[in-house]
């Protein structure tokens, strides 16, 4: 379960008036958001101010200093699919330099560096990276530049770079891993195409000498890209024409009906290739199209114009806005069809991809270290971490005891229990039960460190926090700590009321998490296996969590027997190889790096002993994982 949305930081300082803005002063003012308010937006782009926001200190009056949050801010979320982009009063030769001097040049992309006012800037440069603006996070050190953003750009979420500690969690646990900055490059793309576009007075004469090129797969040549497929009609909106949401049950469905044609879109010009950007499905019997979605990275260029006349012009029934009107008649003559090439729909690649193990990743987010390494081998990682709940709480979601009460009790319980803002609307929602996975990947070092809290009037058991006991401390110090990390519902009300209502049992017996393990394994299908990932037994100095070494080699000891006794299920020892404190990073639970990789090729092992046969692995995506594992924090 990953973080979809997050709030803009508080803003700090006094708004000054400049020269013809008061009324508009006053709407951004008005505009601009605090941790108060629920964005309802991911974040897409982020948009850095660079001088005493990026850096220390102001470029043009001297040397300034890196802020070594920021780079590895930039480095890990780009790895997950997030873009970077700058907009700056400054020269652009100097940002060049010092960008490329930190090392992070590449990571940035349609940088806006000059002496005009932000506002304008922004909203063209939204325009041009074709993205809206809840989806972009401006951040800026100066109020009076944020008030102008906003003005502009209305939705836009902003935030003051003093922020940045509370943001950054929020910020890496957005997204998807993308290890190979696929999404980077397709902005580079754009960008390189834009640059171009700039240089023509006529933009026919630009679309006929880009030298666009559309290629169709149907049928089980589609295949292999379902989840893609299922990416586009789930994630698209400026060029879904259908807005038809669908599962992944249904998906797979529909595609077995013969009465329906599916087809896939791919686009490459002069510039680079764009890869899978069109989804159609028509309903042959009425000629009747029931899905027509197209990535927002082809805007401009004709593609829904074309397919749509490749598909004969069938029926549409255009739901919602789209960023295009479509015709009748219309056939861009600048699109040329290229058939794809036989050893991309062979039945041999169909099967290959067919044959990809489904492996769910279940445990805090440190696991998400896993999936770049992974995916080096022949596996399609799905993941499901803990994440910012609408609170502003942070929120583990795999302590069995949270995962029983979301299995066994009914909705209208669940619903009561999710109220407690620590958990939150959606803490039950879980892939676990769907079945839509060949193999599981548990952590659950939640059951090692959380404390359960039993409600006086039920006996139910709820877990939360971790080495210490909220019912013990002094309500408004409590509320008091949890304002400054804007926990939202967390006040002294709230902590007087939980005191009366539940108990503090302590962390989770050897016996319950003995027993818990067991109606897990009863949960999923026998056929499906397990792979319990234990904790490492190490002093951490300086921890706050006393007794933490200990706890896990109780812990462990106990998931140790009930592996050795249940079938199908695997112990990945991290104690292997997660051995000295210099080994972890904050705690006890989260490791260096280069760990990450062991323990996926670890699993990878152990997941290819348990098919009978060794995983496929990609020697390209190897070298940019073994490049990834290098990479400071």
């Amino acid at each position: 379960m990953l973080l979809s949305t997050f709030n803009a930081g508080t803003f700090r300082g006094t708004l000054s008036s400049f020269a013809g803005y008061k009324s508009r002063q006053r709407t951004a003012e008005n505009r601009i958001r605090t941790t108060e308010t629920a964005m309802p937006e991911p974040i897409k782009v982020i948009i850095w101010d660079l001088d005493d926001t990026f850096w220390r200190g102001t470029l043009s009056e001297g040397a300034v200093e890196a802020v070594e949050e920021n780079l590895a801010l930039v480095r890990d979320t780009a790895a997950r699919g997030l873009v970077h982009t700058v907009v700056s009063k400054n020269d652009l030769a100097p940002v060049e330099a010092k960008l490329t001097e930190l090392g992070i040049r590449d990571l940035f992309v349609f940088l806006r560096v000059s002496w005009q006012p932000k506002g304008a800037i922004i909203k063209q440069l939204l325009e041009d990276m074709q993205l809206r603006a809840p989806n972009a996070l401006f951040l800026d050190d100066n109020p009076v530049n944020r008030a102008e953003a906003l003005y502009y750009n209305p939705t836009l979420q902003v935030a003051d770079p003093v922020d940045l500690p509370q943001l950054a969690p929020q910020l890496r646990a957005a997204g998807k891993p993308d290890p190979t900055f696929s999404r980077l490059e397709q902005y580079k793309l754009l960008e390189r195409q834009q640059q171009a576009r700039a240089t023509y007075h006529d933009n026919l004469a630009f679309l006929r000498d880009a030298q666009v090129q559309i290629e169709f797969r149907e049928g089980a040549a589609v295949l292999p890209d379902m989840d893609r497929v299922e990416e586009l009609i789930n994630r698209s909106n400026q060029l879904n024409f259908t807005k038809q949401r669908v599962t992944k049950d249904e998906l797979h469905a529909s595609f077995q009906n013969p009465v329906v044609r599916w087809g896939t879109v791919r686009v490459r010009d002069q510039f680079g290739d764009y890869g899978l950007v069109g989804v159609y499905a028509v309903e042959q019997d009425g000629n009747r199209l029931l899905q027509f979605v197209f990535s927002c990275r082809i805007l401009h260029l004709g593609i829904e114009q074309f397919t749509y006349a490749h598909l004969g012009f069938p029926t549409l029934e255009v739901q919602g806005e789209v960023a295009t009107e479509l015709t009748q008649t219309d056939r861009p003559d600048w699109i040329t069809i290229v058939t794809p090439t036989p050893e991309e729909t062979t039945p041999a690649a169909t099967a290959n991809a067919a044959q990809r193990r489904r492996v769910l990743l279940k445990g805090g987010c440190d696991l998400g270290q896993l999936t770049p390494f992974l995916q080096a081998f022949q596996l399609e990682v799905m993941e499901e971490f803990n994440y910012v709940n609408e609170n502003q709480v942070p929120v583990h979601v795999e302590h069995l005891a949270l995962l029983r009460l979301g299995r066994e009790l009914p909705k209208q319980e669940q619903q009561r229990i999710a109220r407690l803002p620590f958990l939150g609307a959606e803490a039950f929602d879980t892939k676990l039960w769907d079945g839509g996975y060949d193999a599981l990947v548990y952590s659950p070092l939640m059951d090692y460190t959380q404390e359960v809290y039993r409600e006086k009037s039920t006996g139910l058991a709820v877990p939360f926090g971790g080495y210490y006991d909220l019912t013990s401390q002094d309500p408004a110090t409590q509320a008091a700590k949890f304002a400054r990390r804007k926990f939202r519902g967390m006040d002294e009300a709230f902590l007087r009321q939980f005191q009366q209502e539940f108990v503090c049992v302590g962390q989770e017996t050897s016996a319950d998490f003995r027993q818990n393990l067991r109606w897990l394994r009863a949960q999923i299908p026998s056929s499906v296996p397990i792979f319990f990932l234990n904790g490492a037994e190490i002093e951490v100095p300086g921890s706050a969590e006393t007794g933490a070494k200990e706890r896990h080699q109780q812990m462990n000891q106990v998931l140790a027997e009930f592996v050795a006794e249940t079938d199908n299920c695997y112990l990945i020892d991290v104690r292997d190889f997660v051995q000295a404190p210099a080994d972890v990073t904050n705690n006890l639970r989260h490791y260096q790096r280069a760990h990450y990789r062991t323990l996926a090729q670890r699993l990878a092992t152990a997941l290819s002993e348990w098919q009978g046969r060794k995983l496929a692995r990609s020697s390209w995506r190897d070298w940019k994982a073994q490049l990834l594992s290098r990479l400071p924090w």
